[in-house]
């Protein structure tokens, strides 16, 4: 298969290197990758406490990535898939993360929220009103009860004054930590929708970590009765509206398991360029993981991202092997290396 470059590559190019002449994916690429990494200035002191104050709660600040990151847990939520109780931790929690700009000028905030099907358009509406922007909506399983979708949202602004209007978009929802239950104990039989450690085993008791570890190259992190793996795309310098995009703003790989060792779920998603996808999806599918979306997380991201989320359910080692095996999928190839294809 060939094609000529489209308008969108075009203006692709023409967005990330100023170019007036029309350039092929190939050159894109190198001469994004080839662009000096610049070190994002910090957030200050006075920044980290105005997000904390307008959010009404304490974040983490990530000194590596000069990025400040709340999670936002659907902690009123009852998740279950296929029918059986699964923890919030296991993918139904969002975040919110604010970072400055390249140089300095500006700050970037980028969010992942969890809505239920009712909820996503007025979230929408209170975003544009509160003057941010929608980047995507989209599914992250299947089988899950009640339905959910995913809403990113991102805007730019001074630090503090970012995380107000995005306070104000969420006063009426259930997103805000302010309207969010407390975690109550559940019995340890419903392996912590919303359970504290105290009233359920954790990810350490549930599962085998030095296994799954040995398999994964990495430690992963245990959250409740959960264990999960996050993965940045450090080959890469991903910029989107003059911001570097790192693994807390968003771009990474991750992996989270549920239930216990002999009989787990895995969640998760792969942050892929255009000419990995298919690669990533044959691999998965060949270690029997289910691809569940394919789709953006950003917008004006150079070079563009493309984000897959999968599933699965079976021992957690065979699991983490069908993960691991896609996520080696990721910076072994070139666009040109595809067979068959030619940008």
């Amino acid at each position: 298969m060939s094609h000529s470059i489209s308008r969108r590559d075009a203006l692709r190019a023409s967005a990330l290197l100023g170019a007036t002449s029309l350039l092929s994916f190939d050159a894109t690429l190198a001469r994004a990758a080839a662009l000096p990494k610049g070190k994002t200035p910090p957030l200050s002191a006075a920044d980290i406490a105005g997000i904390e104050a307008a959010l009404g709660k304490k974040g983490t600040y990530v000194e590596a990535q000069a990025t400040h990151s709340t999670p936002l847990p659907r902690n009123d939520l009852k998740m279950r898939i296929k029918g059986e109780p699964v923890p919030i931790p296991f993918g139904f929690g969002g975040w919110v993360a604010i970072k400055h700009t390249l140089d300095g000028k500006s700050a970037m905030l980028m969010s992942d929220t969890v809505l239920l099907q009712e909820e996503v358009n007025p979230l929408m509406s209170a975003a544009q009103a509160n003057g941010l922007e929608v980047g995507a909506v989209h599914n992250h399983f299947f089988y899950e009860e009640p339905r959910i979708f995913y809403m990113h949202i991102h805007g730019m602004g001074a630090p503090a004054e970012l995380a107000k209007k995005f306070a104000a978009t969420l006063k009426d929802s259930k997103l805000l930590p302010a309207n969010q239950p407390p975690s109550p104990p559940t019995p340890a039989s419903q392996a912590g929708n919303t359970a504290s450690p105290s009233a359920a085993p954790t990810g350490k008791e549930l599962f085998d970590l030095p296994a799954l570890d040995q398999i994964m190259g990495r430690q992963g992190t245990v959250n409740g009765p959960t264990y999960k793996y996050t993965v940045g795309r450090d080959d890469l310098q991903v910029v989107m509206m003059n911001t570097e995009m790192t693994a807390a703003m968003g771009l990474n790989s991750w992996a989270a398991f549920a239930g216990k060792q002999a009989d787990a779920h895995i969640a998760g998603d792969l942050a892929m360029l255009e000419h990995e996808v298919n690669a990533v999806i044959k691999t998965l599918r060949a270690h029997n993981l289910e691809v569940v979306a394919v789709h953006n997380h950003m917008l004006f991201d150079q070079p563009r991202m493309i984000f897959l989320h999968y599933y699965g359910r079976g021992p957690a080692t065979q699991l983490a092997q069908g993960f691991r095996a896609a996520l080696d999928q990721l910076g072994r190839s070139k666009p040109h290396d595809m067979p068959g294809m030619q940008h």
